[in-house]
């Protein structure tokens, strides 16, 4: 179970502006932490008051040197560059981090072979944790255009199940494996406390709007249309029929992460329709 730590440490968030990004400075603030903030553009950061913004890029390693000084902590994603591409530079990050006196790192799976990961599972000069949740609640935002505009959503495999999970409960997760002892050398997978259907998603956005939404179930080929309407490249298309039609086990299994390491219950997804009904109203 997590202890509050009482005394301040200075934590470097890459990917801060992401939707776990913003949350793991969000956590760590509220912990009483110093964050510094790394982004490509520091002047569309909008992140909030007190938080340090300084300009870097992953692809470039180099420029992580000033942004490292005086860190204890550095949280790193997998991805960087214009197009997202697998990070490579985690040889350099990691060798620059332990200069800077960095202690421990947590990295955010992304779902893939990852270079960076590899590089930080393979470094024995630093804390290591890896951070792997799974489907993430905020996922639901991609259907609030449709129910804005008319009511209903449209998926295929409407009875597949996920555990996922709130992408505040991951930021919570990595904030104390940034700060506190005992988390080096472990991968954390994190979901959230129950396992939910679309249908189970769509009734509690219900809810939280006040208004019924109507659940229309696709056909795989109808699926694939609306999505390369939308513009999903085919890699990406070929990752959802295969996540949506056969989910992981993993992603459909509960575990008690959240709750093991910040001492409270993973928040469900009720509480996270509540949070964001606004989206989904006209």
């Amino acid at each position: 179970m997590s202890q509050m730590q009482t005394q301040s440490q200075k934590i470097l968030v890459t990917g801060a502006t992401g939707t776990v990004g913003r949350q793991v400075v969000a956590e760590l603030l509220a912990r009483g932490h110093v964050v510094r903030a790394l982004t490509r553009d520091a002047a569309a950061a909008g992140l909030p008051a007190g938080v340090e913004v300084v300009q870097g890029d992953l692809t470039e390693p180099d420029s992580l040197a000033p942004a490292l000084e005086g860190v204890t902590g550095l949280h790193l994603i997998t991805f960087g560059g214009a197009y997202f591409a697998p990070l490579e530079t985690g040889p350099r990050i990691l060798e620059l981090a332990r200069a800077a006196g960095v202690r421990r790192v947590t990295v955010l799976h992304g779902g893939g072979p990852s270079p960076l990961e590899d590089a930080v599972r393979a470094d024995d000069g630093v804390n290591w944790t890896v951070l792997m949740p799974v489907e993430f609640m905020a996922n639901a935002l991609e259907w609030a255009d449709g129910i804005v505009a008319s009511d209903e959503v449209r998926e295929p495999f409407v009875s597949r199940l996920s555990a996922m999970v709130h992408e505040g409960d991951i930021g919570a997760v990595a904030a104390v494996a940034l700060t506190e002892e005992g988390h080096g050398g472990r991968e954390y997978v994190i979901t959230g406390p129950e396992l939910l259907t679309v249908g189970d998603k769509v009734d509690a956005i219900a809810a939280a709007r006040g208004r019924d939404i109507t659940l229309v179930e696709l056909t795989e080929e109808q699926a694939v249309a609306q999505w390369r309407a939308a513009g999903h490249p085919e890699d990406v298309i070929g990752f959802l029929l295969e996540a949506y039609g056969d989910t992981p086990e993993v992603g459909r299994t509960v575990v008690d992460t959240v709750e093991k390491v910040t001492g409270r219950p993973a928040r469900t997804f009720a509480r996270w329709a509540a949070e964001h009904a606004g989206a989904f109203k006209a």
